[in-house]
């Protein structure tokens, strides 16, 4: 594989670190939906003439949000096999503590924020993913045991809850409204639990950066507010005083913190957080349809057309919502609602974060004039949705030992992929897995799973559920590497 291949995820440039600090040593009542009306309330603006007014202004801030930033403690008991280690010295079989086992335990430190009164927190799912317990530490040093309310690793949100009378909370803000250049603080609990409420002060970097190959759906706020391993599920606070973002990753070639920190934004946070709560599971926006690649300005030249914006629309699925309100292959989204449409990753979060039966209004160009197309959503196959989670399922991810992503226009040409190639590429791959040890290897694009074409991550992921139901032990992938077809099977 080529290095410009590599330099496409990030080898060049940095590593996308997940905050959550490892080391080593259900039924839900009916609950309400979280209310925003909260205790910690923000003064009147003021205006800032001095200095000393913005300092005193930046401490009253982080003084009433501090106190509704959690940090999340984890354990995980797992069983290893206890071995000999002389016997490796003497030539002799593992004799003793032969098949015995003993325990290990693995924990884990992150952030969280407490959102509502009823005592709802959202955190990141890796903090949480996985793990038998679950404990918060408040800011005044109190622990208590919380209760997982469900998970969405696609956007890589979790809802906790506590049992707590007069908990602190922080109001709810709108991210849609932040502005690049905005000063925020980030606070939460890097490193280590003893540097827990850790307060920086940044601003809004950028925003609607795409993360790929950390979750399905991105849309991140960039900051470089100073956040580190531990922050993960902490606060990012705007002058406001309110909740903007959720803290979740960096870009680091160190693994600390090199100024390029990531937060989920609180618009997109809050909806997966009310889904889980109302309903156990997050149900989300359908259009039916794949991209057959993104406009530039060489494509836009070649299509005619001023602007390079867009996305081309490719194969619309038969009967779906995109072919009943009328859309067609070949034309080109410009926009969503009158947001123009940047590139195909802000495209899908951006539709996904609708509710099925929403109708949206998609300005299109269709052989050189401008259009507009409106279109009621279905819903996402439920194969790809959050669900409640026990805190003990495995991820399927986690369970195949690698991941899959759309097969991007970018990629097609770096991999010098035929056009009406379909497929799926395999972004990670552990060497550890048996799907490894079979021979599939990143960058490989899945065509087929059990002899069954499929062209997204959705139908992949509904094919093998599909599979698992049935109870195969064994799952067969037809695999395009360098133009050939290969078959690759592996264990489920």
């Amino acid at each position: 594989m080529n290095n410009s291949i590599k330099n496409i995820f990030g080898v060049a440039a940095a590593i996308i670190v997940l905050l959550s600090f490892n080391w080593v040593t259900n039924n839900n009542e009916a609950i309400t939906l979280p209310n925003n009306d909260t205790k910690v309330e923000v003064e009147e603006k003021r205006p800032v003439s001095t200095l000393q007014d913005m300092n005193d202004e930046i401490v009253n801030i982080a003084e009433k949000a501090n106190p509704a930033v959690v940090t999340v403690t984890t354990e995980k008991t797992e069983e290893v096999r206890r071995t000999d280690p002389f016997s490796q010295f003497f030539g002799f079989p593992n004799q003793r503590g032969n098949g015995e086992t003993q325990e290990y335990v693995r924990r884990g430190l992150g952030s969280g924020v407490i959102v509502a009164e009823e005592g709802y927190i959202i955190t990141n799912n890796h903090v949480i993913e996985g793990v038998d317990q679950i404990k918060i530490r408040m800011f005044n040093g109190d622990e208590i045991n919380a209760e997982l309310i469900g998970t969405d690793p696609d956007t890589d949100i979790a809802v906790l809850k506590i049992d707590m009378e007069n908990v602190p909370t922080v109001k709810i803000g709108e991210s849609d409204g932040l502005k690049v250049g905005s000063f925020v603080l980030a606070i939460g609990s890097p490193l280590s639990a003893d540097l827990a409420h850790t307060v920086s002060f940044g601003i809004v970097s950028a925003k609607g950066r795409s993360l790929e190959n950390l979750t399905t759906y991105g849309n991140y706020i960039q900051t470089d507010a100073a956040i580190n391993p531990g922050n993960s599920g902490g606060a990012l606070i705007d002058m406001n005083g309110e909740l903007v973002g959720i803290n979740s990753a960096i870009a680091s070639r160190s693994g600390g913190n090199d100024g390029i920190g990531f937060a989920i934004p609180i618009d997109l946070a809050k909806r997966i957080m009310d889904d889980l709560v109302a309903d156990g599971e997050v149900s989300r926006g359908y259009l039916g349809m794949i991209t057959a690649g993104e406009v530039d300005q060489t494509m836009a030249r070649a299509l005619g057309i001023k602007n390079a914006r867009g996305i081309i629309v490719g194969e619309v699925e038969k009967d779906g919502p995109a072919e009943k309100a009328g859309l067609k292959e070949q034309d080109i989204i410009v926009s969503v609602n009158d947001e123009v449409v940047r590139n195909w990753s802000s495209f899908r979060t951006k539709i996904a974060a609708f509710k099925p039966n929403d109708e949206i209004q998609l300005g299109i160009i269709r052989g050189g004039e401008e259009e507009t197309v409106h279109v009621t959503l279905g819903k996402l196959p439920t194969e790809a949705t959050a669900s409640k989670s026990n805190g003990n399922s495995e991820n399927l991810n986690q369970k195949l030992g690698f991941t899959v992503t759309d097969l991007t226009s970018e990629m097609r040409n770096q991999l010098q992929l035929e056009g009406n190639v379909k497929g799926i590429l395999v972004e990670r791959i552990q060497q550890s897995s048996n799907a490894f040890n079979r021979g599939l290897r990143q960058y490989d694009v899945v065509t087929a799973v059990k002899r069954k074409s499929i062209s997204t991550p959705v139908e992949f992921y509904t094919e093998l559920e599909k599979a698992t139901e049935a109870g195969d032990e064994v799952v067969l992938l037809s695999v395009l590497r360098q133009g050939i077809t290969q078959y690759i099977a592996f264990e489920l």
